[in-house]
């Protein structure tokens, strides 16, 4: 089991830039598979980037595709979210999830994760 930790969430100008970082109980985390989701107000939660255990493959949402970087350090027990150029709609809250079990189609969706932070928010002003 792992428990998920979520920080760096705030308030930015539009074209900003914040970094996510999600720390992760547990001495098996490089075995984890990792992801951001995000949820907007009044929206369902939403796929933004996957990372592999070694970090050798990642992938992303349209949406935040060439702005946002996925990336992890397994000595650390954390994975972060880098995004830049932040629009009005980035504006959500971030989590971060974890899963053993890959699969292509269901790593874009919730039921594909076993383990949930609690979210941190992020709000880009315009």
């Amino acid at each position: 089991q792992v428990q998920l930790v979520e920080s760096g969430g705030g308030l930015v100008q539009a074209g900003g830039s914040l970094r996510l970082s999600c720390a992760a109980s547990g001495r098996t985390f490089s075995s984890y598979f990792m992801a951001w989701f995000r949820q907007a107000p009044g929206k369902e939660r939403e796929f933004a980037a996957f990372i592999s255990w070694s970090g050798g493959t990642t992938y992303y949402a349209d949406s935040v595709k060439g702005r946002f970087t996925i990336s992890r350090d397994n000595a650390k027990n954390t994975v972060y979210l880098q995004m830049n150029s932040l629009k009005p709609e980035d504006t959500a809250v971030y989590y971060c999830a974890a899963t053993r079990r890959y699969s292509r189609d269901t790593y874009p969706h919730q039921r594909g994760y076993d383990y949930w932070g609690q979210g941190t928010q992020v709000t880009v002003s315009s």
